[in-house]
């Protein structure tokens, strides 16, 4: 279980959440969808410079990191193996972000170590779902 989530999947708990996303119109539509979804309080990166400092500096550890995978200067996969790297995140769920969801790269996604994949662009209608079942602890590969 998720630190923040309460186990039934029905509650609107505190999750810390973090978006790495230098597209504008993708981090509004998440910042909107999980505000209201009861989620207001989801912390955007617009860029990955000085990553890992500032996943430190953040006031608690992530619950869900949500990475764009063709983020710079660092991509996904960078920003991943820093994570992976530190004992501090082994329970963060660290979910790809990416329009490029072909199947060869859906399988370097899951064999390079995320938790899960919400294709780009973000759907309104069935993100709710995918939220509530990566905080339920599933690993979601969804590809719009």
């Amino acid at each position: 279980m998720l630190n923040g989530s309460n186990g039934n999947g029905k509650g609107r708990d505190k999750l810390n959440l973090l978006y790495v996303e230098d597209d504008r119109m993708s981090q509004e539509i998440l910042v909107r969808l999980l505000k209201g979804l009861g989620y207001p309080d989801l912390i955007v990166f617009e860029d990955s410079r000085n990553f890992l400092e500032r996943v430190k500096a953040l006031p608690s550890i992530p619950d869900i990191v949500f990475l764009d995978v063709q983020v710079g200067p660092l991509d996904g996969h960078q920003m991943l193996k820093m994570l992976r790297s530190d004992d501090t995140y082994k329970d963060t769920k660290i979910i790809a972000m990416t329009a490029s969801v072909m199947s060869a790269e859906v399988k370097e996604l899951r064999d390079a170590g995320f938790d899960g994949l919400v294709g780009k662009p973000i759907m309104k209608r069935v993100f709710p779902e995918l939220l509530q079942r990566i905080v339920d602890g599933e690993s979601v590969w969804y590809v719009s």
